[in-house]
């Protein structure tokens, strides 16, 4: 069973971040925060097409759903989270 840390050091080595929370307790549902100053200048399908590219065929066999909040560091600097 992937714990909420394997998915947070799956994507921390697959993309560049300043910062990845990830929350999620059954082994298969993920809650995901994401900051990378790769997401600079694309939107938020290109951000999350990143992040699931960094976990490749993780997401087939290993974890059956992502929810994921991505920011860019500067926007990161401005949410209230």
């Amino acid at each position: 069973m992937v714990s909420a840390n394997d998915v947070k050091d799956y994507i921390s080595q697959g993309l560049a971040c300043d910062y990845v929370q990830v929350l999620g307790d059954d082994g298969q549902h993920f809650e995901a925060v994401i900051v990378s100053p790769m997401f600079a200048g694309r939107n938020m399908v290109q951000q999350h097409q990143l992040v699931y590219q960094a976990l490749g065929d993780r997401m087939r066999q290993e974890i059956h759903a992502l929810s994921m909040r991505t920011f860019t560091p500067e926007a990161w600097a401005k949410a209230n989270i």
